[in-house]
């Protein structure tokens, strides 16, 4: 099935789009990407699934294309067992090396079980491992901003300290998305100063280009910046 997998992979590849992907990807090695649009990969991924064999590809540590990540993250996204979906998640972040394929990562059947799913973001946050902060830190981003919201889950996002750039990237965004949907509860993250500088400064960056943002807004915001 692997060798299959590839041979599709290789079939749908798309050079100027692997030529704009490398532009992406500077921590990617550019001789693993195929380059195959996304919508493709998510195609591929829902037929993938229903194959008895799929089991086989999601335990071939590591991938040897960065579009065989690619579609194993779209895979995983489409898993409906809560319990069978953890697993692979599982599984599979200690392999994930790029922001893309993490991000991108988004299981459905998390939407249904968030009370389950916080012991696992509690746990991943932990990790020393980057791309599984980041995920935890996407989790929390997707599922947690909106009705089930509660204080504690940007308290746990400002303690994280870092040094890698692709999860403080990743606690600023958080934390402007959380701007634009609980103001009044966030806002007092940047006026007590409880983010690193660097992380401070690009939250309102990202938060002053949010649309969802007032003029008002944006003018105190701007007016907290850090030096």
């Amino acid at each position: 099935m692997i060798d299959d997998i590839r041979k599709n992979l290789l079939s749908m590849q798309d050079e100027k789009y692997r030529s704009f992907q490398l532009k992406l990807f500077p921590t990617v090695d550019p001789e693993t990407v195929i380059g195959v649009r996304t919508p493709e990969l998510r195609s591929y991924a829902k037929t993938l699934l229903k194959e008895e064999g799929i089991s086989t590809f999601l335990s071939d540590f590591p991938h040897k294309y960065f579009d065989e990540n690619q579609l194993h993250a779209f895979i995983i996204s489409e898993i409906k067992d809560y319990d069978r979906c953890i697993e692979e998640v599982n599984r599979f972040l200690p392999y994930v090396d790029n922001w893309a394929t993490c991000d991108q990562m988004s299981p459905k059947v998390f939407k249904k079980h968030r009370l389950q799913l916080l012991d696992q973001i509690r746990i991943w946050l932990k990790s020393d491992k980057t791309y599984m902060i980041r995920f935890a830190i996407g989790m929390l981003m997707e599922h947690y901003l909106d009705d089930d919201f509660d204080i504690r889950y940007p308290d746990m996002v400002a303690a994280i300290r870092s040094d890698e750039y692709y999860v403080n990237m990743m606690i600023a965004w958080y934390f402007a998305t959380a701007l634009a949907k609980q103001y009044e509860a966030i806002l007092p993250f940047i006026e007590d100063r409880k983010l690193d500088i660097w992380t401070h400064n690009k939250a309102i960056q990202k938060a002053v280009e949010s649309y969802r943002i007032t003029p008002e807004q944006k003018d105190y915001l701007k007016g907290l910046k850090r030096k």
